[in-house]
């Protein structure tokens, strides 16, 4: 996939209107012509069962999650729900991974979190030796398989699994083991230091990227209001600059003074200052906002950074939601 551009479209934005609104906007993308629609999971909708409403109304637009977490269920059952959504809609699943956050795993699930490559890595293979429908006998630092075999029919082809990669260990990770990478929050001038990192994994890994999947999600507001969408971007990101692999990430791309002012602000209970230190340029790097040609023409930077799918996601601040969503969702492809 990196040799030709598609465009993908995030449906979390969705996701909190009636299912029947939800399932209409799978199939208008699908009619403009996105490739991949993508959908979350934190606290919202589940994604597996998003993805299954999706696929069921589409007939050729393929459904990724983007991403689910790999402690909140086990590699065995992430395994046969690849390899059952993939049975009903042969090759057109995805199975995005990432490795969450403390908050989400620990608070919300109590689970043990450790950002680990190793989890991951045991986690993907896992998952692969699950869908193929081989017996699974698997001892691992993270998980422990014992005797394990999948009893429905394997999938054809064996499902895609992309990983959700910030730092360059988890990029050159997914070069080497995944199907494709989802970045996030990333300005076009930082993509080509990426894909170096791919590179370097899929070269440890004897293979080549030729049909890698190089996605990104890319905030995107259509709209006629700018200011407020640009206010709402910056509560958004500010929720990120929490993060610290986040804000390590931003440091790196070259927004050190505002990662710093507003962590400052912040850490000293000031959040409507800490919002006020997410810059113009801040803003401009990471989040698409304006009238739809702005907007056509900004994604088209990304994909000429070597980009091969960036993904719209859609975001309002506007009162008819449903509206303002689709307003954005049809700007393109």
């Amino acid at each position: 996939m990196t040799s030709h551009h598609a465009l993908g479209i995030a449906l979390q934005g969705f996701a909190g209107l009636p299912a029947a609104d939800f399932v209409a906007a799978a199939r208008e993308a699908e009619a403009r012509g996105y490739h991949t629609a993508w959908t979350g999971e934190a606290s919202g909708a589940d994604a597996v069962t998003l993805s299954t409403l999706v696929l069921g109304a589409t007939e050729r637009l393929n459904m990724a999650t983007g991403v689910l977490p790999i402690q909140t269920r086990t590699p065995v059952i992430l395994g046969m729900t690849a390899a059952t959504l993939n049975h009903a809609a042969p090759g057109r699943f995805i199975l995005g991974l990432g490795l969450s956050s403390r908050v989400i795993i620990e608070q919300w699930h109590g689970l043990r979190f450790s950002p680990s490559l190793e989890q991951m890595r045991e986690a993907v293979a896992i998952i692969r030796a699950v869908a193929s429908g081989e017996r699974v006998n698997f001892e691992g630092t993270y998980y422990r398989v014992k005797n394990f075999r999948m009893t429905a029919p394997p999938p054809s082809p064996p499902p895609r699994v992309v990983l959700a990669a910030l730092g360059p260990e988890m990029l050159e990770l997914a070069g080497e083991i995944a199907d494709g990478v989802l970045m996030n929050w990333i300005p076009p001038e930082a993509i080509p230091r990426s894909l170096v990192h791919l590179e370097a994994g899929a070269k440890r890994g004897g293979r080549t990227l030729s049909d890698f999947l190089i996605g990104a999600f890319i905030r995107v507001c259509v709209t006629d209001d700018p200011e407020g969408a640009r206010q709402h971007l910056a509560r958004d990101i500010m929720g990120y600059v929490t993060v610290d692999v986040y804000a390590s990430f931003f440091r790196a791309a070259g927004f050190v003074p505002e990662v710093d002012a507003a962590s400052a602000a912040w850490k000293a209970g000031d959040r409507p200052r800490a919002v006020r230190e997410i810059s113009p340029r801040f803003l401009d790097g990471l989040g698409v906002v304006g009238d739809e040609k702005f907007c056509r023409g900004r994604l088209a930077e990304f994909s000429r950074s070597g980009l091969a799918m960036p993904v719209v996601v859609p975001f309002t601040h506007e009162r008819d939601v449903c509206a303002s969503l689709l307003r954005t969702l049809r700007s393109f492809p």
